[in-house]
């Protein structure tokens, strides 16, 4: 069974926590995170308060996605926030054993995300080290992006490095696709727009899962 993971990039920030109540209700399995610094990506979202507020308010896994220059400098306010899995992008300036040793010494998971220029070979440095590999179906920064079908070669290449490794899948997902990104090896599927725009919250997530049944 596929894992559904909401972005509350999608949430309406005025209400997050009735929006994040919604999804986990709704039978969300974790919620995603994207932070943007505006460097590695053209757009700012979120940082370490509003990671410690939502901590406070839920108990969902918090699924954190770091899509920012230098996680090193970072990583540890995250934690500390209430962060159960930290991801970094392959693609970004960082001190790799750094953010490792400080995710792992706490305890928690690590995921490494490759962006869609970004050959899916270069996960085999860190197959050993990382507990799930992200896979970016659009350009990192903005929601509400087309779904990049060659997304799906690096899903089964990764999936063929590791039969066990958790890989997630993060942009354009919706109903249309939900089958087929699960059928390629998807663990854990991102969803924004999808979810928090669907008519009725209590019901899409349910309707995910049926069509990977």
């Amino acid at each position: 069974m596929i894992k559904i993971a909401p972005s509350i990039l999608s949430a309406d920030f005025a209400n997050l926590e009735r929006d994040i109540k919604k999804v986990k209700d709704a039978g969300a399995d974790l919620l995603h995170v994207d932070v943007m610094d505006g460097h590695f990506v053209p757009n700012i979202s979120l940082g370490v308060p509003v990671v410690k507020s939502i901590d406070k308010v839920t108990d969902m896994i918090l699924d954190v996605h770091l899509m920012i220059e230098h996680p090193e400098k970072y990583v540890e306010p995250f934690l500390d926030a209430g962060a159960d899995i930290i991801t970094v992008h392959h693609e970004s300036e960082m001190d790799y054993d750094f953010v490792k040793k400080a995710v792992k010494e706490r305890g928690k998971l690590l995921g490494i995300s490759i962006s869609p220029d970004t050959d899916a070979s270069v996960i085999e440095k860190y197959i050993n080290d990382v507990d799930m590999v992200l896979v970016m179906s659009v350009y990192p920064g903005f929601g509400g992006q087309k779904f990049i079908e060659t997304s799906l070669d690096k899903v089964r290449k990764i999936r063929e490095m590791s039969m066990d490794m958790t890989i997630e899948i993060d942009g354009g997902i919706g109903l249309d696709n939900i089958k087929k990104v699960y059928d390629a090896g998807v663990n854990i599927a991102v969803a924004g727009s999808s979810v928090y725009g669907a008519k009725n919250i209590d019901t899409i997530i349910d309707e995910f899962k049926s069509r990977c049944k």
